[in-house]
């Protein structure tokens, strides 16, 4: 038998295909995993309302890593803890404060399941909308009553690396912030020290799995931490170049059973 492995998965661009679905063989796979004995996880960007549903289509029973490791819970045990690592509340407003020089489309914070919206949108208020979150309209230095668990700022393509050259210079110390994949010019901040190798590192301690067994899937920088700490990191064939250097290893893309394709293999499925 092959040796307890906490597999864990980053879901838009690597378990899900484009259009947002989970394959039959991909589901297959991944049940076979579990009967093996093997830990399954998600570890994504997203909030556990969007997830959520992904969740219960795999039939999980598992901790998962939201907001980028910013919120980890345990859905189905509310005695396994809420760890919950927001940006501070008047970091966040100097931050939209700053943005208020450049030609930005928006700037959202969400608090856990509420939503803020600095300018309405219907678009992205509609993408946010999913789990139905309670969505305020307004300016955030005004309306932004806690401290987010993320910020996301929505900018010209042309101002986003001055934006976040901006950010590294004067809140280095106290944020970590990363790039949306095209076609969005999205600026996501969290906590510093904030990334899914946290919420990984945690629930593979809880698992009592040593890393050198656990195995990760990613496609964005968003996912560098996880693969880097993972013992078999696995860079998706969707990936961007720096996953797929950080990760060691390559499979198939996102479209094409590339979660199912490695899971195969390695664990003899």
């Amino acid at each position: 038998m092959t040796a307890k492995h906490l597999i864990c998965l980053d879901l838009d661009g690597t378990l899900l295909t484009d259009d947002k679905r989970i394959t039959e063989r991909t589901k297959s796979t991944i049940k076979k995993a579990k009967a093996a004995g093997h830990e399954v996880i998600i570890s994504t960007g997203r909030p556990f309302r969007s997830s959520e549903p992904y969740y219960k289509e795999l039939e999980l029973e598992s901790p998962i890593v939201n907001f980028n490791g910013a919120f980890i819970h345990h859905p189905l045990d509310k005695d396994w803890g809420v760890h919950h690592s927001p940006l501070d509340i008047e970091i966040a407003k100097e931050i939209v404060d700053t943005c208020q020089k450049y030609n930005i489309h928006n700037i959202i914070a969400e608090v856990m399941d509420d939503v803020y919206f600095h300018f309405h949108n219907d678009k992205l208020m509609d993408i946010f909308g999913m789990g139905n979150p309670e969505i305020t309209v307004g300016d955030l230095r005004q309306y932004l009553e806690k401290s987010p668990t993320s910020l996301l700022i929505h900018a010209e393509e042309s101002h986003v690396e001055e934006i976040r050259k901006h950010l590294s210079s004067i809140h280095a110390e106290l944020v970590d912030h990363r790039r949306w994949a095209a076609p969005w010019h999205v600026i996501e901040i969290v906590r510093n020290g904030v990334h899914k190798a946290v919420g990984v590192k945690k629930i593979a301690e809880y698992y009592q799995i040593p890393q050198s067994k656990i195995i990760a899937f990613g496609d964005e920088d968003n996912d560098l931490e996880m693969l880097e700490f993972a013992g078999t990191g696995v860079a998706m064939g969707n990936g961007i170049e720096s996953v797929k250097k950080t990760a060691g290893n390559v499979t198939l893309s996102n479209e094409e059973d590339g979660v199912a394709v490695f899971l195969e293999e390695k664990l003899n499925l």
